[in-house]
């Protein structure tokens, strides 16, 4: 479901969590990679748990992300209601060096089998032999 109307309530929500460089770095990367678990964004980002367990749950509040668990992982992803205003944002900060070096290093560990959705895409391969 698409926001048929953005009103002065959300969109300040909505920027006053794009405020800080942290949670951006954090929806930066759940947005390219449509859903990413807290273990993974702290292995990227080189946050504490804490500190990733704040922000995520200051973009959550805000209404930008919903989550969905699967074992002991808690998978985050941007709401469709807020899809497009995300777009444009990340849009204006695309060439950003810093956003890049995050895409580039989730690629790495993502080819390496090292996050959480392969570990999990490895524990359904077992589970059907």
């Amino acid at each position: 479901m698409r926001l048929k109307n953005f009103n002065l309530t959300l969109g300040s929500q909505i920027f006053k969590a794009c405020a800080d460089e942290s949670r951006l770095r954090i929806l930066h990367l759940i947005f390219k990679n449509g859903e990413m678990c807290i273990s993974d964004l702290e292995h990227i980002l080189g946050f504490t748990q804490a500190k990733t367990s704040r922000h995520l749950i200051y973009l959550k509040n805000a209404g930008i992300l919903s989550f969905r668990r699967y074992n002991h992982w808690v998978f985050y992803q941007v709401k469709d209601e807020v899809y497009e205003i995300v777009n444009q944002i990340f849009q204006f900060l695309h060439k950003d060096q810093q956003l890049q070096h995050d895409q580039t290093l989730y690629k790495t560990l993502f080819s390496n089998r090292e996050l959480a959705i392969t570990k999990i895409q490895i524990q359904a391969e077992q589970w059907l032999k």
